[in-house]
């Protein structure tokens, strides 16, 4: 009895001495503030990677680009100051216009759900090649869902972009909206509510109706477009390459899978959020305006164009618009034609 009691304290020690698993460690960027919705959802996406890892992974998560601005943050991964980029692809459109096709679609899909179907069916190992190029792997998106135009004057249609006076943010949509009779007008967003003040510009495009409500732009204005038509970016999170390779295919799964319920609960809780909004924004005298079928197909008509005209600057660029037209025309909101 005494020697299988020495026996199991000895086994006892044994397992004791044996050291914890290493644990690894991820320092991610975002632009969202913590205090913001999109903000609080990231951090939820920690708390679950931190619990399905038990605790083997750990990751510090810099909020409202703290470490370094929210454009330098890809490159900030990519050269080691941090682990991985939690902004968007539309940021680097200066290093291949195709980011622009993994970033802002401009003028594309409808919804969060053919985005990300998109996504993960036949899109990812473009858009991964792409990222792959600046020492970067893609992990995934978190989709918000359609942005609104916030407006002193109603933008009840196409017709009503003629001469339509609005902050733009620089690249593409500039090109799409000034083809379309409007007149952007690029500034950094923390320029809009003086320049609203002051007539300079007559509306501005931000971000989605929740959003849009949350930091006071219909003190200034009684007019938006919801749901949106023009603009669904897609946030992502990208890791640097030999981080990422260096994870266990266990620690990569949780990861995935805590990407896939942050891009699920994203699009669930904005799709609240904005309805929420809209409700609480017509009781006060805000008219929202639905485009039509016909207006929204217009617009993507326009979208196109300058969709082939930045896919003919880079090859990366003509691939990832070739993929997305295809997808487009098997969901039906593109005709056969493209």
């Amino acid at each position: 009895m005494k020697f299988k009691v020495l026996a199991k304290v000895s086994t006892l020690a044994m397992l004791v001495a044996v050291p914890a698993m290493a644990q690894e460690t991820l320092s991610i960027q975002s632009h969202y503030a913590p205090e913001q919705t999109s903000g609080k959802l990231a951090q939820q996406f920690v708390d679950d990677v931190e619990t399905m890892s038990n605790g083997e992974i750990d990751i510090e998560l810099f909020f409202s680009s703290s470490v370094v601005k929210t454009v330098e943050t890809f490159d900030a991964a990519a050269n080691g100051i941090i682990d991985c980029d939690m902004t968007g692809g539309a940021y680097q459109t200066g290093k291949n216009p195709a980011f622009q096709f993994v970033g802002d679609i401009m003028g594309g899909y409808d919804t969060p759900w053919q985005q990300y179907a998109w996504l993960y069916n036949g899109g990812f190992e473009a858009a991964d090649e792409l990222y792959g190029q600046f020492n970067m792997k893609l992990v995934g998106w978190w989709i918000y869902g359609q942005e609104s135009l916030a407006s002193k004057t109603p933008v009840a249609s196409i017709d009503d972009l003629k001469n339509f006076k609005f902050r733009s943010p620089p690249g593409m949509e500039t090109e799409i909206f000034a083809a379309l009779g409007a007149s952007p007008v690029v500034m950094d967003f923390t320029e809009v509510f003086t320049a609203l003040e002051t007539g300079i510009i007559d509306a501005t495009d931000y971000s989605g109706l929740a959003n849009n409500k949350s930091i006071g732009l219909f003190d200034l204005v009684k007019h938006a477009t919801y749901p949106g038509f023009h603009s669904m970016p897609s946030d992502h999170l990208a890791c640097r390459l030999d981080k990422w390779e260096s994870l266990s295919d266990a620690h990569k799964a949780i990861i995935d899978t805590a990407m896939q319920k942050l891009a699920f609960q994203t699009a669930l809780t904005f799709e609240v959020e904005n309805a929420k909004a809209a409700a609480e924004l017509e009781k006060q005298g805000v008219t929202l305006h639905d485009w039509s079928t016909e207006d929204r197909a217009a617009f993507r008509e326009a979208a196109q164009s300058a969709w082939q005209e930045w896919a003919a600057k880079t090859p990366e660029a003509k691939a990832l618009v070739d993929s997305h037209v295809d997808f487009m025309t098997q969901l039906g909101l593109l005709g056969e034609e493209g």
